[in-house]
This record gives structure tokens, sequence and C-alpha cells, in this order.
């Protein structure tokens, strides 16, 4: 069971976990435009695009397949490509580009009482590894290519950041 930010309770009964959410659904996903990604395990590239967007995914406690779906739908259509007069106006789908999804619990780290961040708003492994799957199959629908890392493990991340151009969206704000 979960409660919620109004202090209701919910349940989550896919992982029987029992934990305290603070805030309520906020599925956090936070995109970069990038030239090209990888991801490498234990020193061996895992996967890796080209052109297109790293999706760092957080996944919160109290999260439902509403937020998978809104935030899907922002990722696939959001204008941060450049047109043929450098505006950003074209989506990784108008461009024909790839997107990378990196499951990303530390983007709930709350270091408001003090200097080691708190994680007890992430989802639990459990959860999160099933909406991580859930996330990148929504996004596959649209046609695009979609890549992950590894959940759970220990990666490193290699980035070339294209702008830069990075933006962060939460399904709080009704995305």
């Amino acid at each position: 069971m979960f409660i919620s930010h109004e202090g209701s309770l919910s349940s989550d009964t896919e992982s029987g976990t029992t934990a305290l959410c603070m805030f309520g659904h906020i599925m956090i996903g936070l995109i970069q435009r990038v030239g090209r990604c990888s991801v490498s395990v234990d020193t061996r590239v895992v996967s890796s695009i080209g052109r297109g967007l790293l999706i760092l995914l957080g996944v919160h406690c109290d999260d439902t397949e509403r937020d998978l779906e809104l935030l899907s739908r922002k990722c696939i259509g959001l204008r941060i490509f450049p047109d043929e007069e450098g505006k950003m106006n074209r989506s990784v789908l108008d461009c024909g580009g790839e997107i990378m999804v990196v499951s990303q619990f530390t983007l709930f780290g709350d270091v408001r009482r003090g200097l080691r961040p708190y994680f007890g708003e992430a989802a639990p492994p459990q959860k999160a590894n099933d909406y991580y799957l859930r996330f990148m199959g929504l996004l596959s629908e649209s046609g695009i290519g979609v890549k992950g890392g590894v959940f759970g493990a220990h990666m490193l991340v290699d980035i070339l950041n294209d702008g830069p151009v990075t933006i962060s969206i939460n399904t709080r704000d009704k995305v």
C-alpha cells in the first residue's frame, strides 16, 4: 500500500511492496538530445544509438499506467530537433532518430535533510523495472528504434550531447 500526497491509500499489488510516498504521481523523464549515445556494463557496450534522444527515466512509487502513457507521448512528440531554418521544431519521429532509455532512480534523490540523498520516493525495483520495460514498449509502438541500458546494473553512459539540449518532464505537471 502507498500513501499518496493527499494522504489517501493506494496499493501496488504487482510488487507487494509497502512504502510511504509523499508526493503522489510524478514520473520523471530527463531528456537529452544526442548525436550518439552508448551504454556499457563491465567495459562491454550493451547498446548504442545514433542521433536521437537519451531519456533518463525515474519511476515514482505511486506512478500508474497513465504516467507511462503521458510521458511516452510527450517524449515522442517533443520538438527539440532543428528544422530547415534551425528552429527547434521537429520531433525524434520527424527526424528519423532513435531513443535510448536508461532507468535512473537517482532522479528522486532528496537532499532536503542533509548531504546524503534519500531515495524513498523511487519505485521499488520490481515495479521500476516493469514500468521501464513498458515505457520502452510504448515508445517502440510509434515505430522509433528504442534501446535501453541494463536495469539495476552499474552503467557507463557515453553521450555526445547535441546543443546541449536537456529537458526535464514530470507527469505531476499534467503533461
